[in-house]
C-alpha cells in the first residue's frame, strides 16, 4: 500500500530500503533511526527535511535535545524558513501536538505530503520524571506506556495519508551481554514492533585529508523491512560541511558488487568494467 517515498539523501540506501529506484524510507508508515551519539542520525533527518521540501511537502521537526542548528541544516539544503522547528521536552506533549498537528494540516491540506521527525524519542522526558527529584524513583515504565499508546493511535492515523514520522532513537548498552547484539533502545518495544522500516548506523571510520579530519563513514543497516528485503547494508561517506556523498555512495556499492576498480594514489583512477 506504500507509494510514495521521501529520499534519505543517500540513493543506494533509499535503494536498500525500498527496493526500487528513487525510493527512500515509506509515506504512511513509521521510521525508526537508531545509533550512538554522532552516528548521522539527525544528519539523515535533516536530509529528509530537504528531500520533503523539494516535493513541495510541510516539514515539521520534533526536536527534544534543544540541539538543532540553523547553520547545519542550512549547509544540507534545508528551508529553515519553511521548516516548523518545535522545542518540547516532554514526551507527552510531543504526541498530543503532533496529533493537533495532523489534523490541522488535513483540514487546510488534504493532500499535501507532511514529515514528521523527532529527534529524539529518548532526549525527551515525561512529566512524572519532570515531577520527581534526581533520585531514585523505583520502575522507570512510564515512557514505555506512553509510548504504547501513542503508536497504536498515530499508526492507524496515518496509514492512508500521506504523511510519514520518522523517529530517531539512541542505544543503550546491555549490561552483562556476552554474545550477540551489546546495545538495545530505551523505552520499550511499542516503536520496534510498529516501525515499518527500523535503520542502525554506526560509526566505522573518520575521512582525513592529511591530519584534518574532513568527516566520517558511516555503516547503515536496515535491521527491520516491511517493504523490502531486511538486514541489508550500505556505507556512506558523510562531510561535515555538506552531508552525506552521493557520489561516494555509488562508487562504494560498484566497488562492493565489483564492477569498478580505484587505483592511483593522490590522483586515484576509476574503472567500470565493461564500460
Amino acid at each position: 500500500d506504500v507509494y510514495e517515498w521521501i529520499s534519505t539523501g543517500d540513493d543506494i540506501l533509499d535503494l536498500r530500503i525500498s527496493n526500487r529506484p528513487h525510493g527512500g524510507v515509506p509515506v504512511g508508515r513509521i521510521t525508526e533511526i537508531t545509533g550512538l551519539e554522532s552516528s548521522g542520525k539527525s544528519l539523515i533527518v535533516a536530509h529528509l527535511i530537504t528531500e520533503t521540501q523539494k516535493k513541495g511537502g510541510i516539514a515539521v521537526l520534533f526536536d527534544t535535545e534543544f540541539a538543532a542548528s540553523p547553520q547545519f541544516l542550512d549547509a544540507i539544503g534545508v528551508n529553515t524558513v519553511n521548516m516548523l522547528h518545535v522545542q518540547l521536552e516532554c514526551l507527552e506533549d510531543v504526541f498530543s501536538s503532533m496529533e493537533k498537528m495532523i489534523m490541522d494540516v488535513r483540514e487546510k491540506h488534504p493532500d499535501r505530503l507532511l514529515l514528521i521527525a523527532v529527534d529524539s524519542i529518548m532526549g525527551a522526558t515525561t512529566k512524572i520524571e519532570m515531577e520527581q527529584d534526581y533520585d531514585k524513583e523505583g520502575w522507570a515504565t512510564a515512557k514505555a506506556i506512553i509510548m504504547s499508546k501513542a503508536m497504536r493511535k498515530l499508526t492507524a492515523l496515518i496509514s492512508k495519508q500521506r504523511i510519514a514520522l520518522v523517529f530517531t532513537n539512541q542505544l543503550r548498552e546491555k549490561l552483562g551481554a556476552m554474545f550477540g547484539d551489546k546495545y538495545t533502545t530505551a523505552g520499550g518495544k511499542a516503536l520496534g514492533f510498529h516501525s515499518s522500516v527500523r535503520i542502525r548506523l554506526d560509526k566505522t571510520g573518520r575521512i582525513k585529508v592529511g591530519k584534518e579530519i574532513l568527516g566520517v563513514t558511516i555503516k547503515a543497516q536496515v535491521t527491520k523491512n516491511r517493504v523490502g528485503p531486511p538486514f541489508r547494508i550500505t556505507n556512506m561517506n558523510i562531510y561535515f560541511d555538506r552531508g552525506i556523498d552521493r557520489y561516494g555512495s555509488w562508487l562504494n556499492a560498484l566497488k562492493d558488487a565489483e564492477l569498478a576498480t580505484v587505483t592511483g594514489g593522490t590522483k586515484p583512477k576509476v574503472t567500470i568494467k565493461g564500460g
